[in-house]
């Protein structure tokens, strides 16, 4: 491949301010945190399996009551960052109602991506369990390819306890899909893919429930190769029945799109309430 092609995937090359961009989401983080935690509202650290990265966040909205579930899963390549960074994603949903549980996992290279897909469905399933609700998953980078794959699980195989519709509503952002371009990057030295396992991890090809929602959503300013991703999913999965839509976020880089969750006015923010209702 080009050294170019290289470049289409470096997304913190592409954004030179990402370290000050990582340093507000921390920032951003931990005083959302602080806040919900004073107002009761804050569940931290819930463990859904043995390592120390398998936790989950939950924020819940004011006033109690049973309310929709989304779940977002943070991104980093599936090798960087963790749930605290994306506390704030919780703000613009919570105040309308709608709570959001953050879920962290296990990085490459200690583990491999189907591990953490593995792991990602185990907190689905810890959420259900704990909650017994249905979930909209969410997700940015890599994971926006962990919400896709929640999306296109056999609950039922995993867990005959757990409903088959546990996952049919999503919003991914910034996502991969088809993880056989990872086996041409230099980055694959960590991912250690080759063209059958890149293609066992990639929703692209997997099969999914006719009557599913999913938006692929992407930042306008990403690279042509991350506006071809979220394309390429909402027309495949559209011709296997699941009810998509794609849209690029004008002006947005792959960092900054994340940031109008943390407004409850975004445009962003309300059509995820408008799809966790209809969960």
């Amino acid at each position: 491949m080009t050294n170019n092609y290289e470049a289409e995937y470096n997304n913190r090359a592409l954004v030179p301010e990402h370290p000050q961009i990582f340093e507000r989401w921390v920032r951003e983080g931990a005083a959302y945190r602080d806040e919900a935690a004073k107002e009761g509202r804050a569940e931290i650290g819930l463990k859904y399996g043995p390592s120390p990265r398998q936790t989950i966040d939950i924020f819940k909205p004011s006033g109690g009551g049973k309310a929709p579930l989304v779940l977002f899963i943070h991104g980093g390549y599936w090798r960087s960052l963790e749930p605290s960074s994306f506390s704030q994603v919780a703000r613009g949903m919570n105040a309308h109602g709608v709570a959001v549980a953050v879920s962290g996992y296990d990085l490459v290279p200690q583990v491999n991506i189907g591990q953490i897909i593995e792991q990602t469905q185990a907190a689905c399933l810890h959420l259900w369990k704990k909650l017994g609700q249905r979930i909209m998953v969410s997700g940015h980078s890599a994971g926006g390819h962990l919400a896709a794959c929640m999306m296109a699980t056999d609950w039922k195989k995993l867990d005959a306890s757990a409903p088959a519709d546990l996952t049919t509503v999503g919003y991914a952002i910034s996502g991969l899909y088809d993880l056989e371009v990872l086996t041409h990057l230099s980055g694959n030295a960590e991912f250690k893919l080759d063209a059958a396992s890149a293609k066992r991890i990639s929703p692209l090809f997997w099969p999914v429930g006719a009557g599913r929602v999913l938006d692929a959503v992407v930042g306008g300013d990403e690279s042509s190769e991350f506006l071809r991703h979220s394309k390429a999913i909402a027309d495949a999965w559209r011709a296997k029945g699941v009810e998509t839509r794609y849209e690029a976020i004008p002006g947005k880089n792959h960092f900054s799109v994340c940031d109008p969750m943390n407004d409850a006015n975004s445009a962003m923010t309300k059509r995820m309430v408008e799809l966790a209702k209809r969960l």
